[in-house]
């Protein structure tokens, strides 16, 4: 503890200092040159301008499906609306499929590389002559004209005789097939899965069809090209499909059925009537018995379902003869709509038990956060190994062990994966951000709302995502193999750490430390109303959440999304102090106090020792001298003084010098580079504690060292930093005062003196012996035997 001397005139200086630095960058500058200019589509507060627009495209497809060669086959008509201020002379068209040609790019692309091991996955994988990618049959006007077209990988474009003018509305039909991908053998967001056991197969059909490409004012034509990565940008509209499948599949679909009497037995049609008003507990609509009833008989019979939907983005469908199917109401804010699954019995016990629950409880929790669902159905169906979205449509892995068991990691993980999938209903099937460009947009933001809804299906849920200290490792990282989160889908470094954990994060930390729930709560409903079946860039995002809650976020924004520094702040130094009251009654106690507690080096504790034995031996009367004098006494003139001192001053002044108050002076070092709010917990000599929050704005002067003084009447023990972990520090080592380490652990293991084989069932010592017994024509079972010993 040091003493503060007061002077009747005196300044403190409160705020923080501005510390000469070098080539400064401004973490608090504004984003005005990062950020899009404003304009009649996109306001400044970043809501939809007086002249936003956006397309319209209508589908009618009629798709086949060939179960015995595993192909689809498809016609559709294409009904494109101009709603832009601009003529069109051409228009181009997703061939999403042709990433699987053989001549794709994305092939292309992959860099590999052979290591003395590789598994046979990989291999076959790389010899893989799988013959994707569409297969078109003609593109033809309305009236049956063909039209000129020109096809540039996974695009093609679509030249018009003459210009579409805006408001006018075009026509055409396009005919294709194409094979269907076995996602064991290459993967894919959609595709089949066969069973060995019953010779069936489940197939999640996606991106089956032509899909009109985004046009507007952000990107004119967005027509990059599909890598694999960067997923899908597409506009609204209606769809008609028909899908035409073996008679004893079952289908699922975006959309609503709607020839129910003439695919549905009249059983399954009554059970599929009582879900509608069932809100507790999953109707079985296909039961177990009947799934397993299809697998043996596979009918060489065919029928047609009907779905229709209306102002979706995409559409998909999944079909099989071993579907369950299940399904229950659910109701959020005065509306209702039906959750529903479709699984094999390969799924079972946990999906019966899980999915559609899981299924509805989504739908309510997103409901609540963002924007109302506006969709007849929502639906989960089960494939191995698979976590893919479409509108009111979603693919789940998540199985149990063959005999019905499952552990709890399988368990959360199935969970995980299905709010995650459905949660994709709102971004960005909803709030329809551009995928191919930016995947933040829908991945983080849904994965920040899928931790939201984690915690209110199960508290203490162990979420993967979500809270900050979920990303302190990847943030501590190499920062070479880091990109900031505005990067373009296809040029991330670490996928799911830059595009689900990092955003996610970054909104907990909003919404709990920097916003509050409040605040945040109606922004980020505010964006989600804003922008629901519109097409919202990351400046609309990032100008809502400021515009709605009143909080200038733009360092927020500059250092999470669009740098990669990390936090790192420490409690550099901690100096306490107290005002010196000029009383020497109680300053020379002090001080005397100070004395006694003070460490004495070596050579003053032997001079003492050899003073006090030449008094003993000379002049006893010296000694009493030395002995009984006391520097700290306090004398009448000490007294005289103080009084003298204190006459002199006003009131106001006199009350300050007798304050008992316990200053501290504590230094703060930005290591990390990223500004964050100072969230401190002091803790009391009593053990009481005091919560104090700091805005980040007091790093705006100097953002690599601040100081700030604290004042308590009572003595403070310690001070932590972030103790909360609510910041993500990477190191809450320098977090404390006095410093506190963190106990982390180490794995032992016993030391080998060979390398095993991993794929071998001996190593290498027992190889040799085995075959120095064998040259000495000893029988294999003395070999075992040898073995075993040296196994033991």
């Amino acid at each position: 503890m040091k003493k503060i001397y007061l002077l009747t005139a005196f300044l403190i200086i409160v705020g923080s200092t501005f510390a000469q630095q070098t080539s400064r960058v401004d973490k608090f500058k504004q984003l005005k040159e990062e950020f899009a200019t404003p304009n009649v589509y996109r306001t400044a507060s970043g809501a939809p301008g007086h002249q936003y627009y956006q397309q319209k495209v209508d589908y009618v497809i009629d798709i086949e499906l060939d179960d015995d060669k595993q192909l689809i086959k498809g016609v559709e008509t294409i009904t494109y609306k101009n709603n832009s201020p601009d003529k069109l002379t051409y228009l181009w068209v997703q061939l999403d499929q042709n990433m699987r040609a053989k001549d794709s790019d994305s092939k292309l692309i992959q860099t590999n590389k052979i290591d003395e091991k590789v598994n046979f996955y990989d291999l076959a994988r790389m010899h893989n002559n799988f013959d994707g990618g569409f297969k078109l049959e003609y593109v033809k006007d309305a009236s049956g004209k063909d039209l000129k077209y020109t096809i540039n990988k996974t695009m093609m474009r679509v030249d018009l005789a003459t210009p579409l003018n805006p408001g006018a509305t075009f026509s055409f039909k396009i005919k294709w097939w194409y094979n269907i991908n076995n996602r064991d053998e290459i993967g894919g967001r959609a595709g089949y899965e066969y069973f060995e056991k019953d010779k069936n197969y489940l197939y999640t059909v996606a991106q089956f069809y032509p899909r009109m490409a985004v046009y507007n004012e952000v990107e004119g034509w967005q027509h990059k090209q599909f890598l694999g990565t960067g997923e899908f940008t597409l506009p609204f509209g209606d769809y008609k499909v028909n899908i035409t499948v073996p008679a004893d599949h079952i289908v699922g679909a975006t959309g609503s059925l709607t020839n129910a009497s003439t695919v549905l037995t009249t059983e399954q049609r009554n059970r599929f009537a009582k879900a509608q008003n069932e809100f507790k507990q999953p109707i079985i609509i296909v039961t177990q018995k009947e799934a397993e009833e299809a697998e043996k008989n596979k009918s060489a019979a065919k029928k047609t379902w009907s779905f229709s939907a209306t102002n979706v983005r995409d559409f998909a469908f999944a079909t099989s003869r071993k579907f369950i199917w299940d399904a229950m109401a659910v109701e959020y804010n005065g509306k209702k709509t039906l959750a529903m699954s479709y699984y094999p019995k390969e799924g079972n016990p946990l999906w019966e038990k899980f999915s559609t629950k899981v299924v509805a409880h989504t739908i309510a929790s997103y409901s609540k956060h963002t924007v109302d669902y506006p969709y007849p159905v929502a639906i989960s169906v089960h494939s191995k190994n698979i976590g893919m979205e479409y509108p009111m449509i979603c693919f789940n892995g998540g199985r149990p062990s063959e005999d019905g068991t499952y552990s709890e990691r399988t368990k959360y993980a199935m969970i995980g994966v299905i709010i995650h999938e459905v949660g994709h209903n709102f971004f960005p099937m909803i709030i329809n951000s551009d995928e191919r460009q930016w995947t933040w947009m829908d991945e983080g933001l849904n994965t920040f709302t899928q931790y939201l809804c984690e915690q209110e299906w199960e508290r203490g849920y162990p979420s993967r995502r979500g809270p900050a200290d979920k990303i302190v490792d990847y943030m501590k990282g190499d920062k070479s193999q880091i990109s900031p989160i505005m990067t373009n889908s296809e040029s991330i470094l670490q996928f799911g750490n830059n595009a689900y954990g990092k955003p996610a994060a970054a909104l907990n930390i909003l919404r709990e430390t920097v916003m509050g729930r409040e605040l945040f709560d109606f922004a980020f409903k505010t964006y989600a109303e804003r922008w629901k079946f519109k097409h919202p860039s990351p400046e609309d995002f990032f100008r809502t959440m400021e515009d709605a809650s009143g909080v200038d976020l733009d360092w927020f924004w500059r250092g999470w999304f669009y740098g990669t520094d990390h936090v790192d702040i420490a409690v550099k130094n901690v100096e306490w102090f107290k005002v010196d009251s000029k009383n020497p009654e109680i300053e020379k106690a002090f001080e005397k106090e100070l004395e006694a507690q003070k460490t004495k080096h070596i050579g003053e504790i032997k001079n003492e020792k050899d003073i006090a034995q030449t008094y003993d031996e000379k002049d006893p009367s010296i000694k009493d001298f030395y002995t009984t004098f006391d520097p700290f006494e306090v004398s009448l003139l000490d007294k005289k003084d103080y009084q003298n001192y204190i006459k002199k001053l006003e009131p106001k002044y006199l009350e300050m010098l007798n304050s008992t108050y316990n200053y501290y002076n504590v230094t703060f070092e930005n290591i990390g580079g990223l500004v964050m709010p100072l969230v401190l917990n002091f803790t009391f000599k009593d053990g009481s504690s005091q919560e104090i929050r700091i805005p980040a704005e007091i790093w705006v002067k100097n953002d690599t060292e601040v100081s700030k003084i604290f004042f308590f009447d009572k003595e403070v023990t310690s001070i932590e930093l972030d103790p909360w972990l609510e910041t993500a520090d990477v190191d809450l080592n320098n977090n404390s005062w006095p410093e506190k380490v963190h106990p982390s652990k180490f794995e032992l293991f016993k030391r080998k003196d060979y390398k095993w084989d991993s794929d071998a069932k001996e190593n290498p010592m027992q190889r040799a012996k085995r075959s120095e017994k064998l040259e000495k024509n000893e029988t294999p079972d003395k070999v075992i035997k040898v073995n075993e010993e040296e196994e033991k």
